[in-house]
C-alpha cells in the first residue's frame, strides 16, 4: 500500500512538472520561437497562424477584437487586443517575441483606418515597438507595384502602394533584421505545390496563394538568407518544389 501511495505521489508530481514546462514553452515562445502576428485574422493571417503552429511556432495574435478573433483563430493562440495606431497597445504584444510578421492593411471605408494610417502608420509602429523589444526579425507582407506611383492600386484605394511603400522604408530605415515579401495577386487557392518565382526591381508581377506567401514568410524566419531583403513573388503555375534557401540566397540585398 505504501509502495501504491508513493507511485501516486510520484505520478502526480510528473503530471504538475510536465504542466508547468509546457505552460513555460508557450510563455517563451516554444521549441521554434514566438511569433506575434498582426493582421491575424485576414486571409494571408489565418494562413500564418495555421502553418506556424503546424511547424512549432507558439503565436500570439495582435488583433483588434479579441472575442472575434478567437471564434477565427481558436484557443491554441495567445492574443493580444489593441491598435496598430496606437504604438502604446502594441508594446505588450511584443514581450518575449522572438519574430513579428506583419500581414496587416487598411480598411477601405474608414478614412482613419486607411493606408495613411495602417499600411505606413501601422507598420511604423510595430517595427519600432519591435526594436524597443529587441525583436529579432520583422517579416512584412508588403505588395508587387509599390514602386509604380500611376498603379492603378493607388487611384482607386487612396494611394495603398504609395503608402505601403513609405512602410517599407520605415521598416528598412529601423535597425531592425528585417525580411520583405511583395506578393502580387493574391488569391485563396491551396499553396505548396506550384513552383514560386522571387524577382526583385518590381517590374513583374503575378498571381500567387495566400498560403504560399504564409509559407515564404515562416521560411524567412531565422534564415540568414532572407534577410535585408526585398522581393516580389509569384506563382509560375507550374507544379514543383521550392528550395527556400537557394531561393533566398539567390536575392540581391537592399
Amino acid at each position: 500500500m505504501k509502495i501504491r501511495k508513493l507511485l501516486a505521489v510520484v505520478m502526480a508530481a510528473g503530471v504538475m512538472f510536465l504542466s508547468a514546462c509546457a505552460a513555460s514553452t508557450q510563455q517563451s515562445g516554444g521549441g521554434n520561437g514566438l511569433v506575434v502576428v498582426a493582421g491575424a485574422t485576414g486571409g494571408t493571417g489565418r494562413a500564418l497562424v495555421r502553418n506556424l503552429q503546424d511547424q512549432g511556432y507558439a503565436v500570439r495574435a495582435f488583433v483588434r477584437d479579441t472575442a472575434k478573433a478567437r471564434v477565427v483563430l481558436g484557443d491554441e493562440v495567445d492574443y493580444v487586443q489593441g491598435d496598430v495606431r496606437d504604438i502604446d497597445s502594441i508594446r505588450p504584444a511584443m514581450t518575449g517575441a522572438t519574430y513579428v510578421i506583419s500581414a496587416i492593411g487598411a480598411g477601405r471605408s474608414d478614412p482613419d483606418n486607411g493606408p495613411e494610417h495602417v499600411d505606413f502608420g501601422g507598420v511604423k509602429n510595430l517595427t519600432d515597438a519591435a526594436v524597443e523589444a529587441g525583436v529579432k526579425q520583422f517579416v512584412l507582407v508588403s505588395s508587387s507595384g509599390v514602386t509604380q506611383e500611376d498603379h492603378f492600386l493607388n487611384k482607386v484605394m487612396n494611394n495603398v502602394l504609395i503608402w505601403k511603400f513609405k512602410g517599407e522604408e520605415a521598416l528598412r530605415n529601423s535597425g531592425m533584421p528585417y525580411t520583405i515579401v511583395r506578393p502580387g495577386g493574391l488569391v485563396n487557392t491551396p499553396g505548396g505545390d506550384e513552383a514560386l518565382v522571387f524577382a526583385q526591381g518590381d517590374t513583374t508581377t503575378g498571381r500567387i496563394s495566400r498560403e504560399d506567401v504564409a509559407l515564404i514568410c515562416i521560411a524567412a524566419l531565422g534564415n540568414p538568407a532572407a534577410l535585408g531583403k526585398t522581393f516580389e513573388t509569384y506563382s509560375s503555375e507550374e507544379s514543383g518544389a521550392n528550395d527556400w534557401s537557394d531561393m533566398f540566397s539567390a536575392l540581391q540585398a537592399d
